[in-house]
């Protein structure tokens, strides 16, 4: 049940790094899709960079407290649903016209 629990929490705590981090990027990291005359796709990559910055925070403070093997599939799967959710919810996608 604690597992659980520290899933839906770091689950939460990814998706809610992965959205500020692509609509207030700090590094201004964009990747170009699609180019045409008048419309532009970009993908704003710094959500992604900050979502895997926390998970390799998150899995040293694990190591430290040498929970690595209890915890840690736990954290890769919150981060993985999180990565899931926040493409299919189209974070960092961005579409410019001109």
């Amino acid at each position: 049940m604690k597992n659980l629990l520290l899933l839906c929490v770091q689950f939460a705590l990814f998706l809610i790094v992965f959205f500020a981090g692509s609509l207030f990027p700090p590094f201004h990291i964009e990747n170009v899709l699609t180019t045409t005359p008048t419309v532009t796709h970009l993908f704003v990559a710094d959500g992604i960079l900050l979502m895997l910055s926390l998970y390799a925070i998150i899995a040293v403070v694990e190591a430290l407290m040498k929970r690595i093997r209890t915890a840690f599939p736990w954290t890769s799967a919150a981060l993985l649903l999180a990565t899931v959710l926040g493409l299919f919810m189209k974070f960092g996608f961005i579409t410019r016209e001109f």
